[in-house]
Order: structure tokens, then C-alpha cells, then sequence
């Protein structure tokens, strides 16, 4: 699979001064972390389960989430269960291949191994499982559930974990600190199995009985954004102890009566692109816009997506630019040469190359799994040239 593989070549060429490079399941767990991306949740008792699997993979999704917790009723869970079994031994049955990142976001750590096991060979075409509301005491079982499943498989079988933080006990201030130790334990121990940390803000939210609007980030919810600061803090480091720390659901895809402007400029949309942006602004997705924006600059990379629309927005917003590029790869020279400054070769910013360095190495491998945009192309020409999957789009 590759990010964009679903445009067709000459489309690609256009756009792109260095294209994604291809990546599988498994693909080494640093590309893999980088590449989620946008990941899709779907309720795991869908119907249309593994036609949607193939449908979402043909439209450009790279990783999706079959969900056993939240998104579905607690009295649904022994036939969304059997659902998950039955669709994805079908989907193996039939040697699919072309599909995303498969994840399963489950209730109890004893539904990691009752699920291989009824899985049996179809167990391959899980990536992993995503571990609810996970702290140190809950988190472990969880763990040992997966390591478990994972030798007790019909032949080799490689499963990563997703914790996911959303627990009140993060939340508070007099338990958050206790808590991200904990959890930073935990996480520690278990380093080869963490592929990413995701962030539970409606959980979050819930806490406080909040909610935010569609014109609202998550980080103008100032109890919100000052966790998301201290999980950056604890699991966002360079130091090599980080994890990749994903950005929050954005929970928003129809018109809704609006009390702001829109936060889209027109510049970038002048000409053409001019009913792109009504029709961005017209579902909200200004808002949306904004808050990825705002995750790259706290240290997120990636996002929870409840709608196939919101995929497409997140991915055209991760490809490099070539001035990012060009900045990257220069600072990694002249660090190789001993450091010291240097102006960029856009002649708009200092580069210093030791300070620096850790966010060119990351640029260069999103570049690498995003590419690297042409010159004159945008996100706007990104999403103009039909990665734009939403009502009216």
C-alpha cells in the first residue's frame, strides 16, 4: 500500500516532486507509526464490514479501526464480535490484499485472544488491537492478552497495540502525574509492541461535560489542551524514549449553524479553487483544517477519523513541501559537518542545524511516507485534484 496510491500515475507525476514510497504490514514499526495517518473507526457491527474495508482501501485509507467498544451498544458485543470473525475470515477467504492497516479496538483483554483464535489464519490481516481507557493497572493485562494471542496463533503472527489515553484519572490534576508514569512503565516494558499512543478527547470531554463545536479546536479547551501538553511532555519526546502520539477525533461532517467566520483565507483558494473552499467551509471543515494544522505543531502526527471525508484532509495535509524538504535535508548536512547556521535556501528562515535536527529527521520520514509536494502544488491543489471524499465534494 502507499499514501495516494489510488490516483492514477500521470495524476501522481503532477503533483508530486517525490512520490510515497510503498509500505505493508510489515514494514518496519517507525514507517508503520508514521504512515497511519488518518485512521478510520467503524462500528464493528456493520453489516457491509469487509465491503467497506475494500471500498475505504480504494478510496486512499491506509488504516482502519474495527470497533468493539464505544461506538457500539454494550448488548451488541457477542454478535459484533462474531461479525468481526465472520467478515474478516471472508475477506481472507477470498485473498484480499489490497487492504489498510486492519486494528480492532476491544473491551477486555480477554477479547484479544478468543478473537485470533476464532480468527485462525484470517488473524494475518490484523495489524493489532487498540486498548481502551489504558492506564498501568489496566494496560497490562491488555499487553499479556496480546503477547498471548500472538503465540497461541495459527503461524506467525506480528500484533502491535494502540493504547489509547482517555481515562478521568488523566485528566485530574491531582492523579495526571502519577498516571503518565504509570503509564510511561508500562509503555517502557512493552516498547516492541507500542506502534502509537492515541488520544481519547471526547473521553476527555466527557470528564467535564464538555463539548466543542465544530468552529472549536481541541486546543482552545484549555483543560483539554493542557493534558494533550503533558502527554506530549511524557511520550512526545526526540530523545529517542517518544512514541508517535496521534491527534484527536474531529466529530463533526454535516453543515452546522455557524457563530464565526470561517477560518479558511481566501488567497490560496483565488480562482478555481474558489468553490473548494464554499464547499470546505459549508461542512465544517475549516474547523478541521485547523485543529490538524495545530496537532502537527503540538507534536501529533496522524488522527482518529470517525467520516471517510475527514481522511482525505488529513493526508493532503501531512505531504512535505519542498521548501520543508529542502529545509530538512540541509540541516542534516551541515549537522553532519559539525553544525552552526545556515540561511535556508528559500532565504526566509534560519536553520540551525542541532537544534533542529530532530524535526528534519522527522520531515524526512513523513516525506517518505506522504512525499514531497512540487513546487507550485498545495493542499488546496492536493485536495482539488479529487482526494476530496464528502458530500458535495
Amino acid at each position: 500500500m502507499r499514501h495516494f496510491g489510488h490516483l492514477d500515475q500521470d495524476l501522481r507525476s503532477r503533483l508530486f516532486h517525490r512520490e510515497p514510497a510503498s509500505f505493508d504490514a510489515a514494514s518496519p514499526a517507525r514507517t508503520l507509526s508514521s504512515a497511519l495517518g488518518a485512521t478510520l473507526y467503524t462500528p464493528a457491527t456493520r453489516p457491509d464490514l469487509a465491503a467497506s474495508v475494500v471500498k475505504q482501501a480504494a478510496r486512499g485509507v491506509v488504516s482502519m479501526v474495527l470497533c468493539l467498544e464505544d461506538a457500539i451498544a454494550d448488548g451488541d458485543v457477542p454478535a459484533a464480535e462474531a461479525n468481526v470473525v465472520r467478515q474478516l475470515r471472508e475477506l481472507h477467504e477470498r485473498g484480499e490484499t489490497a487492504l489498510p492497516l486492519l486494528f480492532v479496538r476491544t473491551r477486555e483483554a480477554a477479547q484479544i485472544p478468543d478473537l485470533v483464535t476464532r480468527l485462525g489464519p484470517a488473524a494475518r490481516l490484523l495489524s493489532g488491537f487498540v486498548l481502551p481507557k489504558f492506564t498501568e493497572e489496566r494496560g497490562i493485562p491488555f499487553l499479556e492478552a496480546i503477547a498471548e494471542a500472538e503465540a497461541g496463533a495459527d503461524g506467525p503472527l506480528t500484533l502491535y497495540a494502540m493504547p489509547v489515553l482517555e481515562s478521568p484519572e488523566l485528566l485530574h490534576l491531582e492523579t495526571r502525574r502519577e498516571t503518565l508514569a504509570g503509564i510511561q512503565r508500562v509503555t517502557d516494558k512493552y516498547r516492541e509492541r507500542i506502534l502509537a499512543l492515541r488520544l481519547g478527547v471526547t473521553d476527555f470531554c466527557s470528564v467535564y461535560g464538555l463539548r466543542r463545536a465544530p468552529e472549536i479546536t481541541a486546543y482552545d479547551l484549555q483543560i483539554v489542551a493542557s493534558a494533550i501538553g503533558d502527554v506530549v511532555n511524557t511520550f512526545g519526546r526526540a530523545d529517542g524514549t517518544g512514541f508517535t502520539v496521534t491527534g484527536p477525533v474531529w466529530e463533526y461532517f454535516r453543515p452546522h449553524e455557524r457563530i464565526f467566520k470561517p477560518q479558511l483565507r481566501n488567497s490560496p483558494f483565488t480562482g478555481v479553487n474558489e468553490a473548494l473552499r464554499d464547499r470546505l467551509i459549508a461542512h465544517d471543515m475549516d474547523g478541521l483544517l485547523r485543529e490538524i494544522e495545530l496537532d502537527r505543531a503540538n507534536g501529533l502526527q496522524g488522527k482518529s477519523c470517525i467520516h471517510p471525508s475527514h481522511v482525505t484532509l488529513v493526508h493532503a495535509l501531512s505531504v512535505v513541501s519542498l521548501e520543508e524538504y529542502s529545509d530538512a535535508h540541509d540541516i542534516l548536512e551541515r549537522e553532519r559537518d559539525g553544525g552552526g547556521v545556515l540561511r535556508s535556501a528559500y532565504t526566509n528562515k534560519m536553520n540551525e542545524a542541532k537544534p533542529h535536527r530532530a524535526w528534519a529527521e522527522r520531515t524526512l520520514l513523513r516525506a517518505e511516507v506522504f512525499g514531497v509536494a512540487r513546487e507550485d502544488v498545495t493542499f488546496v491543489e492536493l485536495l482539488d485534484a479529487g482526494l476530496l471524499h464528502f458530500p458535495g465534494g
